[in-house]
């Protein structure tokens, strides 16, 4: 489990995203508050007929009526890191030996270098975020069963619709908070699970020694 703790010398992101902490990919927040957060595929509405269209709108019609809950859509858009792309291209240019396939990297390298000189690379990702709110004395296992039982009614949902559907791990979770609150930072040094749990064991350490003081 990855807990964030605030600092309490002043006030910081931790603080501001109200998150106690994560466990098996569910967000624990205050107020005996919990969400899982699931990727979700797209579907190109626009390239379907328009006899396609309307089962669409009528599948999800009876999806929203059948989930029970409220629920978040998220659009997530991010600018792709094309430096390592680059990186990785010269290399292989480098190596190659036939001077036909040197000259098509070539000319693709001076292509992708003209292509991001005026345009931003751009991906974009969705994601439902599901919600549960426990009542009474909190028991993990129980949570993570009522809320697992949310989950699957909304990833059948989404199947019919011609999605996939997959929840976030704990690290995924938390990298998406990540490059919300330092997306320049989460370019150039992307957040791993071994970086987590370094940090979690120096806060865990600091606690732990002004607790003796």
């Amino acid at each position: 489990m990855f807990a964030l703790r605030k600092s309490k010398a002043r006030a910081s992101s931790r603080s501001q995203i109200g998150i106690n902490g994560i466990n098996d990919g569910i967000l624990i927040l205050p107020n005996n508050n919990y969400r899982a957060i699931l990727e979700v595929s797209s579907v190109n509405f626009e390239l379907k007929s328009e006899d396609e269209q309307d089962a669409i709108i009528e599948t999800y019609e009876s999806f929203l009526n059948s989930v029970g809950t409220s629920l978040q859509i998220l659009i997530r858009t991010r600018e792709i890191d094309m430096d390592k792309y680059l990186s990785d291209l010269k290399e292989r240019l480098e190596s190659e030996a036939e001077p036909v396939y040197m000259e098509q990297l070539k000319n693709y390298e001076e292509f992708i270098k003209s292509l991001i000189l005026s345009n931003k690379i751009l991906t974009r990702r969705f994601y439902v975020i599901v919600p549960y709110n426990n009542i009474g004395k909190p028991d993990f296992d129980l949570i993570k069963e009522h809320l697992g039982l949310t989950v699957d009614v909304v990833a059948k949902g989404m199947n019919r619709l011609g999605m996939q559907v997959r929840q976030l791990s704990s690290i995924e979770a938390l990298d998406l908070f990540y490059s919300f609150y330092n997306p320049q930072q989460a370019k150039i040094q992307p957040l791993t699970e071994k970086a987590i749990h370094m940090i979690y064991t120096v806060l865990i350490q600091k606690e732990e020694k002004g607790a003796k003081l």
